[in-house]
C-alpha cells in the first residue's frame, strides 16, 4: 500500500506499508529512505533530529535513513546536496525516486522501492545514469544510517586447511583512523563485529571484499539482514571492498557496494539490496551464538534474493 504522508517535518513523504513493516521515503529531498521498521516500533535507521524537515541549500545533510552514494569517496563530488525535491513514480507496486542530474557530476540516482506483500522484505534497486558528455568510472553505494546501540555483523570467509588454501581468497581495508584495538571491535574467526557506542565519538572504518553477500545490523531484539549479490570477477572500489561499515557516536552505517563501472554517456549500472527484518531475534556476544541466530535467517532469506 502506498500513501502520502508528513513525516520529520517533510509534508511530502510516501509511505509504503504491508501489515509487518513500513517504509517512509522523503520527495522534498533525497532520494532518501528515512524509515523502515516494524509498524508501531522504532526507526530501525537513525534520524538527526536537526536536519529533519529541512530543504534547499548548498550544504549537504546526512539527515539520516538509506542513502545512495557514488563510489570511491571524493570531496566535492560524492557529497552533493541532495536537498531538492525528487520526482516519483508509481506502479502499483514498485516506487520510483529520480532524483534531478547532479550538475557538478552529470550523474543522475534513481531508487526503486518494492515491499513485499506478506513479510518484512524490501527490494531497493540503486540505479546511476551517467549523464554527462563523457565516460566515468563509478561504483554505486548503499549506505543504511542505522540507530544507535547496535552492533554491525560482517562474515569472514570459511575456514580451509592450510594445505589446501595457498592463495588469499578476501581483502581487509582499513583506514588511516582505523584503531585495531578499539574495544568496539571483535575480530573473529567467523565474523568482525563493529559495536555502536553513543559514549564514543572517536570514528571507526573498515572495509571487506565479502563474497557471502551480506551485512547485518544487530540491536536489541531486532535483526536486519542486507543482502546482494556478490560478481566475482568483477573489481570493486576501495582495494576491492563489497561491504564497509563505519560508526562514531551518533549512527553506525551498515554498507554495501557494487563494482567499479566505467560508465559511458547515456548509459546506468543498478546495484540491488535485499533487505530483511526480524524481531525476538536473540544475537549474542559469542562467536557461536551469533552463528546460530544469524545463519537460519540466512538460510530462510536465501530464495528470495536473486
Amino acid at each position: 500500500m502506498l500513501e502520502k504522508v508528513t513525516y520529520g517535518g517533510w509534508p511530502n513523504c510516501c509511505r509504503l506499508s504491508n501489515k509487518i513493516v513500513e517504509a517512509i521515503v522523503t520527495t522534498d529531498v533525497g532520494p532518501r529512505i528515512i524509515r523502515f521498521g516494524f509498524i508501531g516500533e522504532e526507526n530501525e535507521f537513525a534520524e538527526f533530529k536537526d536536519q529533519l524537515g529541512k530543504t534547499g541549500g548548498e550544504e549537504w545533510r546526512i539527515y539520516g535513513g538509506h542513502r545512495f552514494w557514488h563510489a570511491p569517496e571524493a570531496k566535492p563530488r560524492t557529497y552533493f546536496p541532495d536537498n531538492q525535491p525528487v520526482k516519483t513514480e508509481w506502479n502499483g507496486n514498485t516506487l520510483c525516486l529520480i532524483q534531478p542530474t547532479e550538475p557538478t557530476t552529470g550523474l543522475q540516482k534513481e531508487l526503486e522501492i518494492t515491499l513485499a506483500p506478506d513479510v518484512a522484505h524490501v527490494v531497493v534497486v540503486h540505479r546511476l545514469w551517467n549523464r554527462g558528455l563523457w565516460t566515468v568510472e563509478v561504483a554505486p553505494w548503499a549506505l543504511s544510517v542505522m540507530a544507535q546501540g547496535g552492533r554491525a555483523i560482517l562474515p569472514l570467509p570459511a575456514k580451509v586447511a592450510h594445505e589446501e588454501a595457498l592463495l588469499p581468497v578476501c581483502p581487509l581495508v582499513l583506514w588511516a583512523y582505523t584503531d585495531m584495538s578499539d574495544p568496539r571491535w571483535h575480530w573473529g574467526e567467523r565474523y568482525i563485529v563493529l559495536r555502536q557506542d553513543p559514549q564514543t565519538s572517536s570514528p571507526q572504518k573498515v572495509g571487506l571484499g565479502s563474497k557471502e553477500g551480506w551485512i547485518a545490523y544487530a540491536r536489541e531484539d531486532h535483526l536486519f539482514i542486507k543482502r546482494f549479490v556478490y560478481q566475482s570477477n568483477a573489481n570493486y572500489p576501495d582495494f576491492g571492498c563489497s561491504v564497509e561499515t563505519y560508526t562514531n557516536e551518533s549512527m553506525l552505517e551498515v554498507e554495501t557496494l557494487g563494482p567499479l563501472t566505467e560508465l559511458q554517456p547515456g548509459a546506468f549500472v543498478e546495484h540491488v539490496e535485499h533487505w530483511f527484518l526480524f524481531k525476538d531475534v536473540t544475537v549474542g556476544e559469542d562467536e557461536a551464538d551469533i552463528e546460530r541466530a544469524i545463519r537460519p535467517k540466512l538460510k530462510e532469506t536465501e530464495q528470495l534474493v536473486k
